[in-house]
């Protein structure tokens, strides 16, 4: 009997002690990534506030955290990267010039159109909607401007809480890039005018293929090899922008919108400078040493 009191009793102080340990390594884990997570939106802030201080870049940035099953969703560390934790923007909210990243509202609209049954896929529309995506042609996008009316357009996206104003009549496309962003949550996670899981996936593929790759999905390559991006761009004089939702090989997602204006840029010579930006912005939030220690980006 007094065996038996003795197992017992060193059963229960084997168990009362494992459970306190791991109470403490939990504990410990969570102080770690809230310290992490301050260090890497000091950081992140820090070195957006650098490339935007001129006012020729905005940038936006929104991690959308890991893909379900993934190997970062499985790591102890996966809270450091839960959705939106690490949200930071800079000269996010100045009016720019869309140039065809105005295609991405267009796109919310007509997906909605299709859900109120005013749109249809159809051989024709296909294709050329799948240019506008890929090829950033222009000739679809401008027939359904003229044909649904900027103002109905504008109205729409009014409702959605992005940037009101992005087509006006006489005028290039206006938005900014935290409006880009909020559109993007919205395609990433199937929301609002994007959840028809068909037309989200379609929509998804096209911007996998867009053929002008030298801005996000050069930077995020380059920062982290095989990770692969879905994004759109826009072009227009000077104004260089791109628009995309990025995945990590081990499963992170993240939102990146950098505009940019000025520096002599013209076709395509800005994308260089958003493929910098992303790289370092990658490497800040997702890299071997990301919230390790302060860094001076001044």
């Amino acid at each position: 009997m007094i065996a038996t009191i003795i197992i017992v009793g060193s059963l229960s102080y084997f168990f009362n002690n494992s459970y306190a340990s791991t109470i403490i390594d939990n504990f410990k884990t969570e102080q770690a990534i809230k310290k992490k997570q301050k260090i890497i939106q000091t950081n992140l802030t820090n070195y957006l506030n650098t490339v935007t201080k001129d006012g020729t870049a905005s940038v936006s940035f929104y991690n959308l955290g890991a893909e379900s099953g993934s190997a970062a969703a499985n790591s102890k560390y996966a809270k450091l990267y839960q959705t939106g934790s690490l949200e930071t923007e800079s000269n996010a909210h100045a009016v720019k010039t869309a140039a065809s990243t105005y295609k991405l509202y267009l796109t919310a609209y007509l997906m909605n159109q299709k859900a109120n049954g005013n749109f249809s896929w159809t051989t024709e529309n296909t294709d050329s909607f799948d240019k506008m995506i890929v090829n950033s042609e222009n000739d679809f996008a401008e027939t359904q401007i003229d044909k649904y009316g900027a103002s109905t357009i504008s109205t729409f996206i009014k409702k959605q809480g992005w940037y009101p104003s992005v087509f006006q009549d006489g005028q290039a496309a206006k938005t900014t890039s935290y409006s880009l962003q909020l559109l993007l949550e919205d395609l990433a996670t199937g929301k609002g005018a994007y959840e028809n899981e068909s037309d989200q996936a379609k929509i998804l593929n096209l911007m996998g293929q867009q053929i002008y790759r030298t801005g996000i999905p050069a930077g995020a390559s380059a920062a982290d090899s095989g990770t692969t991006v879905q994004d759109k761009v826009g072009f227009l004089n000077d104004t260089n922008n791109d628009a995309g939702i990025v995945t990590l090989p081990n499963g992170q997602k993240y939102i990146l919108v950098v505009m940019t204006n000025g520096h002599n840029q013209s076709g395509l010579s800005g994308f260089s400078r958003i493929a910098e930006i992303t790289k370092n912005v990658q490497k800040i939030v997702y890299g071997s040493d990301a919230g390790s220690k302060i860094e001076n980006y001044s």
